[in-house]
């Protein structure tokens, strides 16, 4: 049993362990090679407990999502260690399963047991978005894809470090199954320097307060956190609250997917239960059961912010994933596009919520990454493969409008700048521009989504989009109105084109010259749009936000008698 701890000595512990990881995400930042970590910050770390890797703690800069599932990801380690019974000071596992680790295959996780005068203490872990990991297509969003094998290639847990001598062979085997390696060895090797940085961190730690004042507060922190999202569920209504919105398809099949949650409160405990979801789907919008109770976790904490980052939070919650839904796909079903599913569970776990307590939830926001690779070979042969993700408009909330032109709100996450891309990949940017008359209205309006368009410097190139919201537009909550669904062209020698199924489609030709365009979708309005102040609508008029004939149909003429 750890020893008790008195308050001050938590606070001061646990800011200095959050600034180990906060210390690892930026090593990782400042070392990768590749643009989705290295400027979107597209990884995270954390410690993790030995024994059933809950969350202990994390960095602030990393994404969200991996707060739930790295846990995950580092019971599958456990598991692994236990079967081989071989586990180690200084080895150092690495794995990207989505299936065992959730979210997808891009994610490269790598573990690392930490351990104190010969006794196991806790997990390190870090894991990053690599930029290329085989498949059919570069960058890894297929959305055509209908295992997992057609979306990269896929490494179960294995040891890339035993004893602390690392294993070549891995090493080959990761090189020799990316586009591109040098920028996986960059990355790789990123990785490991946070995860020495964080063994160094905690030894000083350690030498400084103790292992069992180290442990005692780890217990206490996770202690706290449940009894303050306890103390916060009990200050809500009981009741029981629905709702559904939907995916426009899974890349395949040009068929709507209903994602269904029913929130219910009872006493100091939360059930959300998925029943009546769709079912499992041949294409890659399917989400493995660890990445489906991540999602819930960091809409939770989205509609109680206050409380902290770890496992404790979780305890007085119940997710409940059916058997054979999309939400609890099992390998090798495709798993690539999870960003989208994850995100429309989001986005209907804050319409349930708005019902039961509507100051704490905001509007949807709008609801897609639009996974957006364009690759090719330079005029000296050299691969590339842009990828990024692009932003669009946040939902408006009790306090005011919605964030224009922001990330989704799955992650803390950077869009890349378009000067970095434009550096790095051959390709211009003709546009890069708030989009008018996007927001959903409302008495706080959404924010507004984007407009991108990207053109071609090399003789060809090959495009893919992986996106959502072409058919289902971001929702309003409490009376607001929705946002402005996606858009994607792309050009050809005859004009314009418009993909069959919306929002996704693979193996857009290219050539110099040619370019895609992309109008994302803004975010759902927040109460009524009659309740909106006129001096608001005519600011909006003026910035360009609104088109005037717009501002008049949905918030009628008053708008014009105001000098904004």
């Amino acid at each position: 049993m750890s020893a008790a701890i008195d308050p001050i000595t938590l606070a001061v512990l646990a800011g200095r362990m959050e600034q180990i990881a906060d210390e690892m995400d930026a090593t990782l930042f400042r070392a990768a090679f590749n643009p989705i970590i290295a400027e979107a910050h597209d990884a995270s770390h954390g410690f993790y407990h030995a024994a059933t890797g809950d969350t202990l703690v994390q960095g602030k800069s990393g994404l969200p999502i991996f707060v739930g599932v790295m846990a995950f990801a580092v019971k599958a380690v456990i598991d692994k260690a236990a079967e081989a019974g071989d586990l180690a000071d200084g080895d150092i596992y690495i794995f990207n399963d989505a299936h065992l680790g959730g979210t997808h295959l891009s994610d490269m996780r790598l573990v690392r047991p930490y351990f104190r005068d010969g006794k196991l203490f806790c997990y390190l872990a870090s894991v990053g978005h690599w930029h290329d990991v085989g498949g059919a297509v570069p960058g890894n969003y297929n959305p055509s894809a209908t295992e997992a094998f057609q979306e990269a290639f896929v490494l179960p847990p294995v040891k890339l470090a035993r004893c602390g001598v690392i294993q070549q062979d891995i090493i080959d085997i990761l090189l020799r199954n990316t586009r591109l390696p040098q920028s996986a060895m960059g990355d790789l090797n990123g990785q490991l320097g946070a995860l020495d940085l964080g063994v160094k961190r905690l030894d000083e730690l350690l030498d400084e307060y103790g292992a069992e004042t180290v442990s005692a507060a780890l217990d206490a922190l996770g202690d706290r956190a449940e009894t303050l999202m306890r103390s916060e569920l009990s200050g809500l209504p009981d009741g029981r609250w629905e709702a559904v919105d939907y995916l426009d398809n899974d890349g395949i099949t040009d068929k709507a997917l209903p994602i269904k949650v029913a929130l219910e409160i009872t006493g100091d405990r939360m059930v959300l239960d998925f029943e009546g979801t769709a079912p499992v789907t041949a294409g890659p919008v399917n989400i493995a059961y660890p990445t489906a109770v991540a999602t819930a976790y960091v809409a939770i904490k989205h509609i109680f912010p206050d409380l902290p980052a770890n496992a404790g939070v979780m305890r007085p919650i119940d997710v409940r994933v059916p058997d054979g839904s999309l939400l609890s796909a099992e390998f090798p079903a495709p798993v690539g596009g999870y960003t989208e599913t994850i995100l429309r569970m989001i986005d209907v776990i804050f319409s349930a919520a708005s019902q039961a307590a509507p100051d704490r939830v905001v509007a949807n926001a709008y609801g897609t990454i639009n996974a957006l690779s364009i690759a090719g070979k330079r005029a000296n042969g050299q691969r590339w493969v842009m990828f990024s993700f692009y932003g669009g408009g946040h939902g408006g909330s009790s306090e005011s409008d919605g964030l224009n032109h922001g990330n989704a709100p799955i992650s803390t996450a950077t869009i890349p700048p378009m000067e970095i891309l434009e550096a790095a990949y051959p390709v211009m940017f003709r546009q890069w521009a708030l989009r008018p008359d996007s927001a959903g209205a409302g008495a706080h309006r959404g924010g507004l989504g984007a407009t991108y368009e990207i053109e071609v410097l090399e003789e060809n190139a090959e495009a893919f989009l992986f996106g959502e919201r072409g058919r289902f537009a971001p929702q309003g909550v409490q009376g607001g109105g929705t946002g402005a669904m996606n858009v994607f062209h792309y050009e050809q020698a005859d004009g314009w084109k418009t993909p069959p199924l919306a929002s996704k489609m693979l193996g857009i030709k290219l050539t110099k010259g040619q370019a895609v365009r992309l109008y994302t979708p803004g975010g759902g309005g927040y109460g009524a749009a009659s309740d909106r102040d006129a001096s608001a609508v005519a600011r909006d008029v003026a910035l360009g936000y609104l088109t005037p004939d717009k501002a008049t149909e949905l918030y009628g003429p008053a708008w014009k008698e105001v000098v904004a």
